[in-house]
């Protein structure tokens, strides 16, 4: 039998505190947290971040901006346009320090203005749009994917007719039909429903199929299976238990389909079917200048390049908001 060890009186057993003792305050992270350091870390996705934010705030403040410069969307200036050739006098459209980025052809309006005043048009159809396809998708796609059965089986068919459908041969036809005033509405506001309402209502389906595709995932996770045991009903496991894991999803598609809605926008104001001059369109400037560009190309590079950078900033954000969001999904 072996000797017990003698332990010196006063001596006790270290704690776990005197362990941790200068490791100060320790806080857990939450996954939003951990999303934002992630996404704080690609410096290509905070520059497209801060280009959208700077474009809304453009868009918002286009009648400030337009009178800081001294320059309005919709007034002539034919004095600076040559009169046998209809083009903008002196060199690269225009440009000087009273119009920026030159005048139009022909009636020589400020294409800064319009540029300015056109991204509210553009982000007011593609953000409107956007919300109208979410909201639809996301209620179509939590039922389908959450009750299943002959529910889902109907909603899924539903989804693929409505991808199969001819969406810019539908826009085409309904905006060249439509009368001047419908439900107390005319004129730009028409136009502008109209037009949301074809892009949101026809669009739903794609984010619907990827939010029912999640939903049939998250419906077997554990923390569902406990709601159920502890007898939670079906709307407390929609709203509570799935909706908030499926904001994630719901972010990163809402992003990437925004520049999609500009493009389409702007393609039905190019075909002349989207908003009537001479209410400023980026897609209606790109109309008009197609018709220039021998003579004056620089009239084409404003629209294009706003167009261009709006779409590859919004894709650009998109992309590291899904890496941050998912980092399986690189």
């Amino acid at each position: 039998m072996s000797t017990p060890l003698e332990v010196e009186p006063g001596a006790s057993a270290a704690q776990p505190e005197a362990i941790l003792k200068g490791a100060g305050k320790i806080e857990g992270r939450s996954l939003w947290q951990i999303s934002w350091m992630r996404l704080k870390r690609d410096k290509v996705a905070l520059a497209g971040g801060a280009f959208v934010v700077l474009l809304v705030l453009v868009a918002i403040f286009a009648p400030l901006l337009c009178k800081l410069v001294g320059v309005t969307p919709n007034d002539f200036h034919q004095d600076l346009v040559d009169p046998s050739l209809q083009t903008p006098i002196g060199k690269w459209g225009g440009i000087s320090a009273d119009h920026p980025l030159g005048i139009e052809p022909v009636n020589g309006r400020d294409i800064f203005a319009r540029i300015v005043y056109g991204a509210r048009i553009s982000l007011l159809i593609a953000f409107m749009a956007t919300m109208v396809s979410v909201v639809i998708g996301v209620v179509v796609g939590v039922v389908a994917g959450y009750f299943g059965g002959w529910i889902d089986s109907l909603l899924s068919r539903v989804m693929d007719i409505f991808l199969a459908f001819p969406l810019l041969l539908f826009a085409l036809a309904l905006v060249g039909a439509l009368p001047d005033k419908l439900l107390g509405i005319q004129g730009d506001a028409l136009r502008v429903a109209l037009v949301i309402f074809i892009i949101g209502f026809f669009s739903w389906p794609y984010i619907g199929r990827i939010i029912r595709g999640q939903t049939l995932s998250l419906r077997e996770r554990e923390f569902v299976d406990a709601a159920r045991s502890l007898g939670a009903r079906r709307p407390y496991i929609l709203f509570t238990e799935l909706l908030p894991n499926l904001i994630a999803p719901i972010l990163v598609y809402a992003t990437l389909l925004i520049p999609t809605n500009v493009l389409f926008e702007a393609g039905l104001s190019y075909l002349g079917v989207g908003i009537r001059p001479p209410t400023a369109s980026w897609g209606d400037m790109l109309s008009i200048a197609a018709n220039w560009y021998q003579v004056d190309p620089m009239y084409m590079v404003p629209p294009g390049l706003a167009i261009f950078l709006t779409v590859l900033a919004f894709n650009l954000f998109g992309d590291g908001l899904r890496d941050a969001l998912d980092p399986r999904s690189r």
